[in-house]
């Protein structure tokens, strides 16, 4: 059996930074990467849903890929997730990847014609990771959002042995027991990355290492003290950090969702625009109360500082 690389620490899911006007802004994605490197991220999960990856356009999508694969930070792992809806495009979007410079690439279910099996989901995978055989392919499970509910423990099957460039799941579920028996599947063969930031408490005792999340972008510093008092077995703290974890996420809710996420980043210093429609943003009083909250919460100590460099 060849032993599968797996990620330990922190990959941050990048928003996907714009103007005003919606067109990308590629200028801040230099110093984004570096803000997550000295954050010690161990690296970015590129156009997933904080990413905003299913309304980019290819070209954009192409160009967002060229962006960081451009960002000379050999600490920092770089997956890009390459689609899901349209092999072909999954395909030449993953070929790109692998000439930029990126470790591995990722693919979330077909969400309109939907697989109906695990067997057909990994024919879909195989197809893409056999055209990249230099490149990791991870499989994105979130099937809150995809709403394909398809056993990962019966997909890790069919895809064992397969595919030899399968790395694992990036795992954005709630299912704690299938998440332990996808960690221990064919002796811990694969990498379950989890997804889940408000409970990554619960993944670290189910066995995780490393995970992937939208938080992690603006919060790093929160889940690295998380992850060291679990380590030195001092549950209490790390209970502690979890609360604070949770009134992050409940702010994103509480103002939203999903786009508020770039709120924070604008919180913190660097201004990734807004979130494209259908997603509603927050409206400048709505974000002026968010401030508030932020010092409610506590939230600045735990912030991502930015690089003395980054644009502000």
């Amino acid at each position: 059996m060849v032993a599968i690389p797996k990620i330990e620490g922190l990959i941050a899911a990048p928003f996907t930074p714009m103007h005003v006007n919606g067109s990308l802004n590629l200028s801040i994605i230099e110093p984004y990467a570096r803000m997550l490197v000295q954050s010690g991220v161990k690296g970015a999960f590129i156009a997933g849903s904080t990413g905003e990856g299913v309304s980019l356009t290819l070209t954009e999508k192409l160009d967002l890929l060229r962006a960081w694969g451009a960002v000379d930070l050999p600490d920092l792992h770089k997956i890009m997730l390459v689609g899901g809806t349209s092999l072909a495009e999954c395909i030449l979007v993953a070929k790109e990847a692998a000439q930029r410079g990126f470790q591995a690439v990722a693919v979330i279910a077909p969400f309109y014609f939907k697989p109906a099996t695990p067997q057909a989901l990994a024919d879909f995978c195989v197809q893409v990771g056999e055209a990249v055989p230099e490149l990791g392919l991870y499989f994105y499970h979130i099937p809150a959002l995809t709403n394909v509910h398809l056993s990962m423990l019966d997909f890790l099957s069919e895809m064992d042995g397969r595919l030899p460039n399968f790395r694992g799941i990036k795992y954005t579920h709630n299912n704690m027991m299938e998440y332990r028996q996808c960690l221990l599947f064919n002796n811990g063969q694969y990498d379950m990355l989890w997804g889940w930031d408000e409970v990554f408490l619960a993944a670290l005792a189910m066995g995780a290492r490393g995970a992937v999340g939208s938080t992690y972008n603006y919060a790093a510093p929160l889940y690295q003290a998380l992850i060291a008092a679990f380590d030195a077995g001092d549950i209490n703290r790390a209970r502690q950090l979890q609360d604070q974890s949770i009134a992050i996420v409940e702010l994103l809710g509480k103002y939203g969702g999903i786009a508020t996420g770039k709120a924070y980043m604008r919180a913190i210093g660097l201004d990734c625009g807004e979130f494209r429609s259908p997603i509603r943003n927050p409206t400048p009083e709505q974000y002026e109360a968010f401030l508030r909250d932020l010092d409610r919460i506590g939230f600045y100590p735990y912030a991502t500082p930015l690089p003395d460099s980054a644009s502000h």
